[in-house]
């Protein structure tokens, strides 16, 4: 992907509520959805398309993780999940009703280390997959 587009997606407004970015602050979430008050940093961002496939990540997701972002951009996110943690295809499916979903999610960096995270992900208008993610302190 060229660095115009990859620019072009990160900066598309995420709604009528964007922060110059293109990503919504994640309070601004715990706004629309008044049920639910997950609040989560904006430090770790990725988008990620209807094929699970990362199309931006931040530059603190990349270092989280391990990995560069020419080497993310294209990957699966099931790639840098830990294996056995997390049911994809049931936790997809289910992202795919609800539009919306947060919780526990456990990645797996490129030296093979669990990361625990904090997750918040929303489906944007532009039929893309906006994650934004806080680092779980496990005591280690």
């Amino acid at each position: 992907m060229s660095a115009e587009k990859e620019h072009e997606l990160h900066s598309q407004s995420a709604g009528s509520h964007g922060n110059g970015n293109g990503l919504r602050p994640a309070s601004h979430v715990a706004e629309e959805k008044s049920d639910i008050e997950v609040i989560v940093p904006d430090d770790y961002r990725a988008l990620i398309d209807l094929d699970r496939r990362y199309v931006y990540v931040s530059d603190e997701f990349c270092k989280l993780v391990g990995y560069t972002r020419e080497e993310l951009i294209g990957k699966r996110y099931d790639d840098v999940s830990a294996p056995d943690t997390n049911d994809l295809r049931t936790v997809f499916n289910l992202f795919c009703q609800l539009e919306y979903m947060h919780g526990l999610w456990m990645l797996l960096s490129s030296g093979g280390k669990r990361i625990l995270v904090r997750y918040e992900s929303w489906l944007r208008p532009d039929c893309l997959i906006e994650a934004h993610m806080q680092l779980v302190p496990t005591g280690n």
